[in-house]
């Protein structure tokens, strides 16, 4: 029974260390502020890339709804650079995605990923629809 508790114990202490590295390891904006060559319409193993048109004044329209969004800032970019990187956390273990918006003429590129883990379970995706439906929706 002792040793049950020391396993216990020892396995607390390893999550604890674990969501403090989660929650505090540096963020390099120089890695996540980017995008890649050819952004689609699909899902990764990793996370989603979205293209919609938007018009013009689509990104600053797209940042309004993005920054209400709960446990989510600016890591990167503005408006007036045309493209922006958030970072939004997870609720309970506070794990970081990254996604990076660019207006490309009249139309919005996003791209959604994770960074801890290899699969994101489809948060990526829905979290990006989600957006978009609400910029649908004026």
């Amino acid at each position: 029974m002792k040793l049950f508790l020391i396993g216990l114990g020892v396995l607390g202490l390893i999550a604890v260390a674990i969501s403090a590295y989660v929650r505090l390891a540096p963020t390099d904006p120089e890695r996540w502020h980017t995008m890649p060559a050819a952004v689609t319409n699909r899902d990764t193993y990793g996370g989603a890339m979205r293209v919609v048109g938007a018009g013009q004044d689509g990104l600053a329209r797209l940042d309004r709804i993005i920054q209400a969004t709960p446990r989510t800032y600016v890591l990167a970019g503005s408006v007036e650079a045309g493209m922006i990187t958030y970072v939004t956390r997870s609720r309970v273990f506070g794990f970081p995605d990254y996604t990076t918006v660019r207006q490309a003429g009249p139309q919005l590129e996003l791209f959604g990923r994770l960074r801890f883990g290899r699969s994101d379970l489809g948060v990526n995706a829905a979290r990006l629809d989600g957006w978009l439906q609400a910029f649908a929706q004026g």
